[in-house]
């Protein structure tokens, strides 16, 4: 028998999970919409508002002294009992995905705060005991299985530890000087942590430095709580805000849960995982192992095999002066990364009730519009041979995702079968398409202009290169890229 038709026939060893291929339905989607959502959502201040409270002279701590008091008094343990998710509709959000053109849908368990968003029997720091009373991610199971859409998990806790020994310091100057904040309290160390040993100068700094402690006890906290995860919700996806836990200093946590993670899924999947354990750490070391997720960025090049960028709109927990992408940029975000053989998973901010606003909800009808014609190109798709023609392409550079100026000599190809779909990125002032990677060797019998009615394009062949000339409309069908079907013999 094969490894894949045994009983738990995953072992928690790098060559054991590695050799676990990205099922089908991963590779066909494309497209997954993330809610980024907990009680950080609150103050509408933007990411990592339950660290920077307690970081004096930050934003979030002004913020914060302001708007409900100084940390000593009021500290991140009352701004959890603030979140109610009272207009929470978990099915409506879903539909609206749904014609999005989402495939999979991701809910945040944990963020980085300790606090969970689900009915924890280990921690009870969790949405149903406080807060909304809600387990808010068995409700966004439940939507999106009655959408048919595949679950995932995000799991932000392995960097607790060390992101959070700030609750724990006093502001050096003003009026609360030498006042600790109430991470001091030990009635409340269940939430804030017994993490003093983090507590040294410069740990106010971005980055956190180190991202993953050393202490066993966290070690094993943060299995037996990623162990809760998939025993309650048996995730098809598993995503963790980094590296594997805890790598480089010892993963053996992460290889036990994602051992469990596959074995769950092989379970209820006829002895053949299904499960996808997405990851942030592209050491040689762990090639093969899960699928690579860039945040914020994506990969310069088609890559061999999938992966993952997950990216917002905005910042990633709501932010009432966040900038957010336009429709057009998202759309040739996916463009571009569906043809180099990935994934975007993108999050879409919701307010502290629970709902989006009218500005992610004009982007949401935007992008289904577009993919209702436009899909084909996209979902269940693989690569078409480079991936990209044409000068134009995205800065890899960290977290970076500046809009491309496209011209209309840059295309995104993708293809299913024995059709190719190339993406124009921009329309051309000349109304012709040159596609240079459809060779001589390819025999077309039909160009197709998604969008429109027109059966057929006209086209030829352009000397010397053998490339492709499609006579294009007056307009473009859509204000964003637009795809050609080309049927080849």
């Amino acid at each position: 028998m094969s490894q894949e038709e045994e009983p738990n026939p995953f072992l928690p060893t790098l060559a054991s999970l590695s050799g676990s291929s990205c099922p089908d339905w991963f590779r066909d989607a494309k497209f997954g919409i993330w809610s980024h959502w907990g009680p950080q959502s609150v103050p509408r201040q933007g990411d990592w508002y339950a660290r920077g409270m307690y970081i004096e002279g930050s934003p979030h701590h002004r913020y914060h002294i302001r708007t409900y008091g100084h940390p000593s008094e009021f500290g991140y343990k009352d701004v959890t009992r603030l979140w109610k998710a009272e207009n929470f509709d978990p099915d409506a959000l879903m539909d609206l995905y749904v014609r999005a053109g989402a495939k999979y849908f991701v809910a945040q368990a944990s963020h980085h705060d300790h606090f969970l968003n689900y009915a924890s029997r280990l921690h009870r720091w969790n949405s149903v005991e406080v807060g909304p009373g809600k387990d808010i991610v068995g409700l966004w199971q439940a939507a999106a299985r009655r959408h048919g859409l595949p679950f995932g998990l995000s799991e932000h806790l392995a960097a607790t530890f060390s992101w959070w020994p700030v609750n724990k310091a006093a502001d050096t100057t003003g009026p609360w000087a030498g006042v600790p904040y109430d991470g001091a309290d030990p009635d409340h160390e269940d939430l804030y942590l017994p993490n003093r040993e983090h507590l040294v100068p410069g740990c106010q700094d971005v980055p956190v430095s180190p991202w993953y402690t050393t202490n066993p006890w966290w070690h094993r906290r943060w299995l037996d709580l990623v162990t809760e995860m998939i025993d309650l919700y048996q995730p098809d996806l598993l995503y963790t805000d980094g590296p594997p836990p805890f790598f480089p200093h010892g993963m053996q946590p992460a290889l036990t849960a994602t051992a469990h993670l596959y074995n769950t899924s092989a379970a209820a999947h006829d002895g053949r995982n299904q499960a996808v354990f997405a990851h942030k750490e592209r050491h040689e070391r762990l090639r093969g192992f899960g699928v690579l997720d860039v945040e914020r960025s994506q990969e310069p090049r088609v890559s061999p095999v999938p992966w993952q960028t997950d990216t917002c709109l905005g910042s990633w927990f709501y932010d009432v002066n966040a900038v957010y992408k336009t429709p057009a940029h998202v759309i040739e975000l996916l463009v571009d990364i569906v043809a180099k053989n990935g994934n975007l998973l993108l999050n879409v901010p919701q307010l502290p009730d629970g709902t989006i606003d009218r500005e992610c909800r004009h982007l949401l009808s935007e992008l289904a519009d577009w993919m209702a014609f436009h899909g084909e190109g996209i979902h269940g798709t693989r690569p078409f041979r480079e991936g990209v023609e044409g000068p134009s392409g995205v800065t890899i550079d960290g977290f970076r995702e500046d809009r491309v100026p496209w011209t209309g000599a840059d295309y995104r190809f993708t293809h299913r079968g024995n059709t190719v779909y190339a993406f124009q990125m921009a329309w051309p002032t000349d109304g012709r398409a040159v596609i240079h990677s459809v060779n001589t060797g390819d025999k077309v019998t039909r160009v197709r202009l998604l969008g429109t009615g027109a059966d057929s394009l006209p086209f030829t062949r352009v000397d010397p290169t053998g490339g492709l000339v499609v006579s294009l409309p007056e307009r473009a069908p859509a204000p964003y890229p637009t795809c050609l079907a080309i049927e080849l013999e």
